[in-house]
């Protein structure tokens, strides 16, 4: 029988954070969609946004916007996404709760209309204005 990996938010080292408090740190993503990718992940293991407690997203909420100051000054983005994945079917890899703060800049896609509605790609200009 083979062990499950360790969680590789688990175990991070204080030296790569962006910034951190009590419960909450953030990092750069390995993997970043665009320059300034940054992950928030509370320091308790847990899969989903719905088994956090309220403290830990009023502590990611304040660290986001800790990380959202960081990155306006060095990226000077023209927008951002925030986004969670949960679930294997929504695109979850890592069964630690983060949340991806993804600085936007003017030009990064052809057609940015709908953001996060982007993920599905067959979706419709009609289903998406509504």
């Amino acid at each position: 029988m083979t062990e499950p990996k360790p969680c590789l938010f688990c175990h991070l080292e204080p030296e790569n954070y962006v910034c951190a408090n009590d419960l909450t740190v953030a990092i750069y993503d390995k993997f970043p969609v665009n320059p300034g990718h940054v992950l928030v992940i509370p320091r308790r293991h847990f899969p989903t946004f719905f088994e956090a407690t309220e403290e830990e997203i009023v502590s990611a909420y304040q660290l986001i916007q800790e990380v959202r100051s960081i990155l306006d000054e060095k990226y000077k983005p023209d927008g951002y996404n925030i986004g969670v994945n949960m679930g294997q079917c929504a695109g979850q890899t890592v069964w630690h709760l983060h949340f991806h703060i993804i600085p936007r800049f003017v030009g990064d896609v052809d057609k940015p209309r709908g953001g996060v509605r982007g993920v599905k790609p067959n979706l419709n200009m009609s289903q998406a204005e509504r």
